[in-house]
């Protein structure tokens, strides 16, 4: 076996594809250690600064002391605390749906609900760029699998168009694209879905907290409610700054996937613990609200001297700004010496992305200043002209 393993890691390697861990010495936040060095970051989910935020560390060491560290059992058996049932009451309000449902991960998420709404008989179409658990979890569902051109609204209805009429119909989307930064046209999308007799789900993953005026994510920016968006999927560890996820719509939808989304049902669930420091973190949302307006302006800073720079910047308008590189050992090239100047920002490459996009994820956070962006820029500029310079790209 070991053999057979290790041609398949030679294999990665030789593509520039191999991927290693670091070790983190620190608490997250604009400035990290890392494995021995001092590194200032821009590859951290932890959009709006809470992660190290002392509200959540008070919420979670409190709870700890009364309800100690494990779940126990899942929510099903004996897991179920009142700080969990408090955490999806809060996050049913945000989101303005009937009801939300907790669940360990945001993978765990997306494929209990596909797997339980859909089968075989029925029908799903998802962006060929969603994240790799929704794509796995139509895979898995036994229902017809379609992957419509990113963003192509003309695409997804010739496909919807062509459907039998037999079995349901589940559009899925990111609702912000995690490698991308770009946002899925969601009033477009729920139109579509309205006409064709279509349910519509997206992952907000990347929305939820930092999006809408008031933090509930990419259905508030977009004005949709429960019956527009019927099945809302959001994640707890970016920026609510804790760990988990949810899905949030109507009765129907919860107490479905309660009785059907084996991810659920056969884990164990979240130590209560992380539940309290996520409703610190939702109390944040309200009592902060500087934290979105200075990510905001970060990133409109960030686009607009980048651009002056000429830099290879994708669009994006929200706190995921990618630059397009191409190759793969370019990228990665690039990372190294911005690593060795400093500054750690993620080289990201296939199968994570498609072949001849590799591209530096930049993400920025609450957690920086302008002279964070700055001293970023300033590094990003003279690599690209190093690296790209000697490579002839």
């Amino acid at each position: 076996m070991n053999e057979v393993l290790q041609r398949r890691l030679t294999a990665r390697r030789e593509q520039s594809r191999y991927r290693s861990r670091r070790v983190l010495e620190s608490a997250q936040g604009a400035r990290l250690r890392v494995d021995g060095r001092e590194m200032l970051q821009f590859c951290s989910n932890d959009y709006l600064g809470l992660a190290n935020h002392p509200k959540l560390v008070a919420a979670m060491q409190g709870a700890s002391a009364v309800m100690g560290v494990g779940g126990g059992a899942s929510h099903l058996v004996c897991g179920h605390s009142a700080l969990h049932h408090q955490l999806e009451e809060r996050l049913a309000k945000i989101t303005g749906r009937e009801r939300a449902l907790l669940f360990s991960t945001g993978y765990m998420a997306n494929l209990g609900t596909v797997t339980a709404l859909l089968g075989k008989g029925d029908h799903i179409l998802e962006d060929r760029l969603n994240h790799a658990s929704l794509l796995d979890a139509g895979l898995l569902s036994g229902a017809r699998f379609q992957r419509f051109q990113h963003n192509d609204m003309a695409d997804l209805e010739r496909r919807l168009q062509k459907l039998p009429v037999e079995g349901n119909r589940l559009i899925v989307v990111d609702a912000v694209f995690s490698m991308d930064g770009d946002m899925a046209p969601l009033a477009e999308l729920a139109a579509l879905a309205q006409k064709y007799g279509a349910w519509l789900m997206a992952d907000d993953a990347h929305g939820f907290g930092v999006l809408g005026e008031s933090g509930a994510g990419s259905a508030e920016f977009f004005g949709l409610n429960q019956q527009q968006l019927p099945v809302l999927m959001g994640t707890l560890g970016k920026g609510l700054g804790s760990f988990g996820a949810f899905v949030a719509g109507s009765e129907e939808l919860i107490e479905t996937l309660i009785q059907f989304a084996r991810p659920y049902i056969y884990t164990t669930a979240m130590p209560p613990a992380v539940a309290a420091a996520t409703i610190a973190g939702c109390d944040l949302l309200a009592d902060e609200s500087w934290r979105r307006s200075h990510l905001q302006d970060l990133i409109g800073y960030f686009r607009q001297r980048a651009e002056s720079l000429n830099l290879p910047l994708m669009p994006s308008p929200t706190a995921i700004q990618p630059l397009l590189i191409g190759d793969e050992q370019t990228a990665m090239a690039i990372s190294a010496q911005l690593e060795a100047r400093g500054i750690l920002v993620s080289a990201i490459r296939p199968p994570t992305v498609p072949v001849g996009s590799s591209r530096l994820r930049i993400t920025l956070s609450a957690s920086h200043s302008q002279a964070d962006v700055d001293e970023l820029l300033t590094a990003l500029s003279d690599v690209l002209a190093e690296v790209l310079g000697a490579t002839d790209c």
